[in-house]
């Protein structure tokens, strides 16, 4: 069986596919990456190490290849989707272990997305910066036999 071209983000599909889930038959596309315009602003209203803005496609991908070799996520839930005229808001939480510690990152977002010709074209996200501040800085974790 061929990989996915896009096997090197599999620690983000819980994120990936949530996202996918949540757009249905707004956008075409199966993979996250195959729903984002070309030219998407990627906004981020918070400073944690993410870029505040990300233009492009492939800098975006670029970025979540930074994400998934520091965070390995095991689910994402408790989504709520708002469909508006532009696109979709989704409030959702992500769960999962920063690889350098073990420890657990626990963390909820709000995205706006914005679509255009079935493509997003612009997001923006805010998230709780105090859960990922405390997952970040957290001690490594020992582990237990």
């Amino acid at each position: 069986m061929p990989r996915s071209k896009y096997a090197a983000y599999e620690a983000a599909d819980p994120y990936f596919n949530l996202v996918r889930g949540a757009l249905g038959g707004l956008v075409d596309g199966t993979h996250f990456f195959d729903v984002i315009a070309d030219d998407i602003i990627y906004e981020t209203l918070y400073d944690l190490g993410w870029p505040r803005v990300i233009k492009g496609r492939t800098n975006l991908m670029a970025a979540f290849k930074g994400y998934v070799d520091n965070i390995a996520l095991q689910s994402a839930d408790r989504l709520i989707t708002h469909e508006i005229a532009a696109g979709c808001v989704i409030e959702y939480e992500v769960h999962g272990i920063i690889l350098a510690t073990g420890v657990a990152y626990n963390n909820r977002f709000c995205s706006i997305i914005k679509i255009e010709n079935r493509k997003i074209t612009h997001w923006r996200d805010y998230m709780d910066s105090h859960a990922a501040w405390c997952a970040m800085t957290a001690k490594k974790q020992e582990r237990r036999i």
